[in-house]
Order: C-alpha cells, then sequence, then structure tokens
C-alpha cells in the first residue's frame, strides 16, 4: 500500500470527524444531551463537566467506517489477488467493521438510556456484557465459517512468544471471545478524563497500521490509519477542556476496532502490548474491588480507574494524557517486536 494513500485515508477520516464535530456540538446542546456526572464518576471537580455533550463517538464512527469502507473498496478495484484470501479478507475486513460498529451501537443505546433518564446507570451490567459477547460471538462466527469453507487449518492456533503455535481446539473461541469483550469493557474504562481515550487509541492505531504493513496486510493498514486519523479529529474538540465526550458509543466502537485489527492479524496475543494502557485500566479497577473487600473498606487506590488516582495526587488531565499516551508508545514498541522478530 503506497503511504501517500494511508495519508489520504487517514486525512479522509481526520476531516470528517472534525466536521462532524463542529456540527454535532451546537445539536447535541440543543437538544440538551448532556453528560451527567456522579460522585463515583471521578473527583469531586468533574461536577463543573456536567452538561458537556457526549454520544461524542459518532463522529469518528463515521469519519473511520466511511473512510475505511470508501479506500478499501478503491484497494481492491486495483489489485488481483486469489479468490480464496479476497474472500477470506474481505469478511475479516467487514465482520469486523461490523462488530466495532455494533459495539457502537450498543454504545449509543446506554448513552441514550444515561441522558434520558439523567443519571449515570444506563444499561444493566449483565445487559451491556450479554450483547457483548453476543457480538463477539457472531463476529467470531463470521470468521470460522469463511475459513472453514476454504480450507484453512490453522482456525483455532494461537502464537505464543518463545513457545511456539498451539492448537487450541474449541477453547480458542471461548478465550477469543472473553478477550475480546475484556478489551472493549478496558476501552471504556479508559474513557474518563479530557482527551485520554483519543490520545491512547490514536498511538495504537499508529501502531497497528506499522504492523500492518509489516505483515503485508494492506487491507488492515487502511482500517488502523483511518482508526488514528478519526480519533485525532476528535481530539480537536476532546483535547481539555473538551467540548464533547465521546461517551460509550464511542468507546465500546473503539474497543471493537482494536479487537477487529488484531483478530484480522490472526495475532490476538498482540492485544495484550497493544491495550497494555486498556489492561492497567481495567486491572487497577479489579485490584480496587478485590481490595476493598479483602481488607472491608480500604482503598489501594484514591480513586479508580487508575486515571483518576492520579487526577486525585494533583496531576493535571494533560499531564496523564502524556503519560498515559507514552505508556501506549512503549506497548506499541513491544508489539512490534513481537510481530517483527517473536512471532
Amino acid at each position: 500500500m503506497n503511504g501517500f494513500w494511508l495519508l489520504i485515508a487517514a486525512f479522509m477520516a481526520f476531516l470528517t470527524t472534525c466536521l462532524l464535530g463542529k456540527k454535532l456540538i451546537p445539536f447535541l446542546h440543543k437538544i440538551k444531551y448532556g453528560q451527567p456526572i456522579l460522585e463515583d464518576d471521578g473527583p469531586s471537580w468533574h461536577k463543573s463537566k456536567q452538561g458537556t455533550p457526549t454520544m461524542g463517538g459518532i463522529t469518528f464512527i463515521i469519519g473511520v467506517i466511511l473512510s475505511s469502507v470508501a479506500c478499501i473498496l478503491a484497494y481492491f478495484f486495483s489489485v488481483n489477488v486469489a479468490q480464496k484470501d479476497l474472500v477470506i479478507m474481505q469478511v475479516k475486513i467487514f465482520a469486523g467493521l461490523g462488530m466495532a460498529l455494533c459495539y457502537g451501537i450498543l454504545g449509543f443505546l446506554d448513552d441514550y438510556i444515561k441522558v434520558i433518564k439523567k443519571r449515570n446507570l444506563g444499561l444493566k451490567a449483565k445487559q451491556k456484557l450479554f450483547f457483548q459477547f453476543l457480538i463477539a460471538a457472531m463476529y467470531l462466527t463470521s470468521i470460522y465459517i469463511v475459513k472453514k469453507c476454504y480450507g484453512k487449518i490453522d482456525i483455532t492456533f494461537i502464537e505464543i512468544p518463545f513457545l511456539g503455535t498451539y492448537d487450541f481446539g474449541i477453547f480458542y473461541w471461548i478465550i477469543a471471545a472473553i478477550m475480546i469483550a475484556g478489551i472493549v469493557n478496558a476501552v471504556n474504562l479508559t474513557d474518563g478524563i479530557d482527551g485520554l481515550n483519543g490520545s491512547v487509541t490514536f498511538f495504537n492505531g499508529i501502531f497497528l497500521t506499522i504492523i500492518a504493513i509489516i505483515l503485508n496486510m494492506p487491507e488492515f493498514s487502511i482500517i488502523s490509519v483511518c482508526l488514528s486519523g478519526g480519533c485525532l479529529g476528535f481530539l480537536v474538540w476532546n483535547f481539555y477542556p473538551a467540548k464533547i465526550f465521546m461517551g460509550d458509543t464511542g468507546a465500546l466502537f473503539l474497543g471493537g476496532m482494536i479487537c477487529a485489527i488484531v483478530f484480522g492479524f490472526d495475532k490476538p496475543l498482540l492485544l495484550v502490548p497493544i491495550g497494555l494502557v486498556y489492561l492497567l485500566e481495567m486491572f487497577s479497577v479489579m485490584l480496587q474491588v478485590i481490595y476493598f473487600k479483602i481488607t472491608k473498606g480500604k482503598r489501594i487506590l484514591k480513586m479508580s480507574p487508575i486515571h483518576h488516582h492520579f487526577e486525585m495526587c494533583g496531576w493535571k488531565e494533560s499531564k496523564i494524557c502524556l503519560i498515559f499516551s507514552t505508556v501506549a508508545i512503549f506497548g506499541g514498541i513491544i508489539a512490534l517486536l513481537y510481530v517483527k522478530f517473536l512471532a
């Protein structure tokens, strides 16, 4: 894939997202679709953010999907690929985009309930988890069917660094579904301060683009660079002080996109280094809950997820975004080493 076309794809996603943000913000203000803030949603000073428009993820969902589809279709029409490989790649691409879009719709439903009821509850945890696993199962089933039809025998294989490749059989699907739902929720937890989720995912998209180029998967380099372009376009409006929040609409979509790309590579363990920040956020919540129950009321962190802990320690939101983005870059470098030298 020519670097020029990747720049075009990224610019399309950036410009579309940025322009949609300019139109959406006043519209959401007009219809009073503002974010309700509860005491356990962050430090007390977050109350000043109440009423900031939410569901801003709509902007980059449209930007990323439209740019990705347009550029991928142009690419498919310009190359000659074996029919079998073409069909498998097309299913991977469009099933992945479909999965991310479904997660975005689930997030939109959750945000809508929050706004209408004027409280930060939305869907019940069990309802949300059920649909997250259902969406993951639908995506994995489509991948299984197309690979089975075309005689691919490596469907349930996972590469483990230094140990080799192992066939996990039926357990692969269970592990894969848990990984997808876990990362999607972890990305959602990362959305807690202005610019954080967009910044981290921007850098993850950059590294996924490079990995796609190394693996000679131009279609996924398009999707990855569009993901970064969309995040950058959203950050124009989401950097501190944020004029709009992505909400669950955007956060769940971003999680779905990360999973779609990594599983498209057939390297699910890449979710560990690429999702380093997301996993730290998720495990900080788990650690806080476990410690709270064991010690009967004590907390290991001032507040979870961990970005709120650093806020309570006096860090500015912009500093947290910078440090966490640096951690994301570190994770991206590890992912590159994994692909280049270990896999």
